[in-house]
């Protein structure tokens, strides 16, 4: 016994007491862990640390910035309201862009929303290739935001671009710059927007699969045709979907960005300059960080303004199931 016990206090055996320290704390980790409360705020960090690293303090710095003169190089200095004061009183740029802005939006979202309801329509009837033009209707959609297509936009409205030679062909014969004339330059970008209507149309013809047909069934017993069964049915039941598209498609408007940046630069005299834009080239282009910085927080509110007067009148034209 005094020899076992000079080894196991020497070192040259294992000490069980020891081991089952360990398991045991191990065992209270792991049964910590799985907690239900634990498991949740663990499996949630990630998600978490990025939201308030990569969202919530840019937007706390960029809320600060709009009371700061701050060129990107050097330390922000306070000046308090200044920014929004030369903003709405002494910048006819803002006002300028902001009236681009909202003629683009108001004018590309509707006709985007009306193309992306008739094709989905159209591809309603199953098909053996009805596959294929979904698809290809809704590749604009992943393509139309792009560089590349920006600058083939471009050049297809050059003087010798491919509208100007397609017009030749059915003889009208012309050299028209479409994007240097102040009053076509805008519709060039109007009508690129509206090319890129497949998103909207596959969530419509989501929303026309799930109508009922007995509904359509019981119209034609009772003699209505297409044109009624599409008044009294169809754009009801779509209304839901026609909303959720026309704040989506709202929202994208006021962002728009690349088709300004590339094809026109807010050409001619500012009349494409587009409010992202402008705030762009305060904040990149002039280095005035801190007022492009209040710039994207007008630009914030005036959405939400936006938005929630949509919201406001939803209840007047917008189908309820519940009400």
């Amino acid at each position: 016994m005094a020899i076992q016990a000079t080894v196991t206090q020497s070192g040259g055996m294992p000490n069980p007491p020891q081991s089952g320290v360990k398991f045991r704390s191990h065992g209270r980790l792991i049964r910590f862990l799985q907690k239900e409360k634990v498991a949740g705020v663990v499996c949630s960090a990630p998600f978490i640390f990025g939201f308030l690293m990569f969202l919530v303090v840019p937007l706390a710095l960029s809320l600060y910035y709009t009371f700061t003169d701050y060129n990107i190089i050097g330390e922000p200095r306070f000046i308090g309201l200044d920014n929004y004061i030369r903003m709405f009183t002494k910048d006819p740029l803002f006002w300028q862009s902001l009236g681009v802005t909202f003629f683009f939006a108001l004018i590309s979202t509707p006709l985007r929303l009306i193309f992306a309801l008739l094709v989905a329509l159209l591809l309603l009837r199953n098909s053996k290739i009805s596959g294929f033009y979904r698809a290809a209707f809704y590749l604009p959609s992943i393509l139309g935001g792009s560089v590349a297509v920006a600058i083939l936009w471009k050049q297809m409205f050059a003087a010798d671009g491919v509208v100007n030679k397609a017009l030749g062909l059915f003889g009208i014969h012309t050299q028209f710059a479409w994007l240097g004339n102040e009053s076509s330059a805008i519709w060039t970008l109007i009508i690129l927007a509206v090319w890129q209507f497949g998103s909207s149309m596959l969530i419509f013809l989501a929303s026309l699969k799930q109508i009922p047909s007995e509904l359509y069934e019981a119209a034609s017993v009772d003699g209505a045709n297409k044109w009624s069964q599409f008044w009294k049915i169809t754009l009801p039941l779509l209304t839901p979907t026609i909303f959720f598209n026309l704040v989506m498609q709202s929202i994208n408007g006021f962002l728009a960005f690349t088709q300004c940046y590339i094809i026109t630069q807010g050409k001619p005299r500012n009349t494409t300059l587009f409010f992202m834009v402008y705030m762009y080239d305060e904040s990149f282009t002039r280095y005035h960080a801190g007022y492009g910085a209040a710039l994207a927080w007008v630009m914030l509110l005036l959405i939400g303004i936006y938005t929630g007067v949509l919201f406001l009148t939803k209840r007047f034209w917008v189908y309820d199931e519940e009400a």
